[in-house]
């Protein structure tokens, strides 16, 4: 009998929620990091996240639950880290174990804010990963629909092809498609702006404009993208496949998508604050926005959408004026 890598969660909200699910169809053991042990305590008890995709009911005789993220590391060879990118550096601080012979693979779906990096290349500069033990875990694909069991697509990004096979092959179900690609800095980037091209089409709905807009709207953003991409990682790649194009359309369009629902309440006059708190949820989008913005400072992209989302957002201009202004530079 082939003997089963082992795995190890990082992460207590919905996305690694849902990767816990996709999980535990294939392995008998999986080791969960969770850094409030009252959540833990709550799941031991009754067996499903109080917080987040409460309908997905774990046996948590077949889960290590633990507070100690050094515990779950060593534990696991392939460590699934699904932090808010906004607090992954906090996380990663608590580290004092070493991650050699670690395949560490990014479900975050930003940018770490102390070093400006993307996951991918912070683990590399900081903490010594090779580029053949990073992998990515892109969509299109909501965890709201992974509890519903709908069917969802991922593709897992890796230099070492084997690796990257390996961890499709555990995410896979009969409700779960996974494929594998070598593009593994352009998959994060694309992971990351996604979330700011769905804050505009929020707030474009938030604003009044139509489907016809939207269309217009997502149309320049994956072109967008695909010059930000361009310049920041040149290499052969087709921005039209789901890991980019899909993950765009449906975080731009859909009723789950967070970074949408947050642009929209902007568009509606809402403040970041206020958004922020009715929707008690993290809006990767806001975060990735100020990051995007600062390093295209150096990349030099042609992109008016981010530059758009970044003044109503940090420099607290009109969202209307600025998406009146908007509108004339697109086509």
């Amino acid at each position: 009998m082939e003997e089963q890598p082992k795995f190890a969660v990082i992460g207590g909200g919905s996305w690694a929620t849902a990767i816990v699910k996709m999980l535990r169809a294939n392995l008998s053991d999986i080791a969960w990091y969770i850094r409030d042990p009252e959540t833990i305590n709550y799941m031991l008890i009754h067996g499903h996240n109080p917080n987040y995709l409460t309908s997905v009911e774990f046996d948590t005789t077949k889960l290590k639950l633990t507070a100690d993220i050094n515990e779950a590391i060593t534990y696991a060879d392939y460590i699934i880290f699904a932090i808010p990118s906004a607090f992954v550096g906090a996380e990663l601080q608590k580290i004092n174990v070493s991650l050699e012979n670690k395949v560490v693979i990014s479900a975050i779906k930003g940018i770490v804010p102390e070093s400006n990096l993307i996951v991918g290349e912070h683990f590399q500069q900081h903490y010594g990963v090779p580029k053949e033990n990073i992998a990515v875990i892109s969509g299109p694909c909501h965890a709201e629909e992974v509890a519903l069991e709908r069917l969802s697509y991922l593709t897992i990004a890796c230099q070492d092809k084997q690796k990257a096979q390996i961890i499709a092959k555990y995410l896979s179900s009969y409700f779960i498609k996974a494929k594998i690609s070598d593009d593994v800095v352009g998959t994060e980037y694309a992971a990351m702006l996604k979330n700011i091209y769905a804050i505009a089409a929020g707030m474009a709905h938030g604003l009044g404009y139509g489907d016809n807009f939207q269309a217009l709207l997502m149309s320049n953003a994956i072109r967008e993208m695909k010059k930000y991409i361009r310049k920041v990682h040149k290499m052969k790649r087709n921005i039209n496949n789901s890991a980019y194009l899909g993950d765009l359309l449906v975080t731009g369009y859909s009723t789950f998508s967070r970074n949408r629902m947050f642009g929209n309440m902007i568009g509606k006059g809402y403040t970041v604050k206020s958004a922020m708190m009715e929707m008690n949820m993290v809006a990767e989008g806001y975060y990735a926005t100020k990051s995007a913005y600062l390093l295209n400072q150096t990349y030099q992209a042609k992109t008016p959408i981010i530059n758009a989302v970044y003044q109503i957002l940090y420099e607290g201009k009109d969202a209307r004026k600025t998406f009146k202004k908007l509108t004339e530079k697109l086509n």
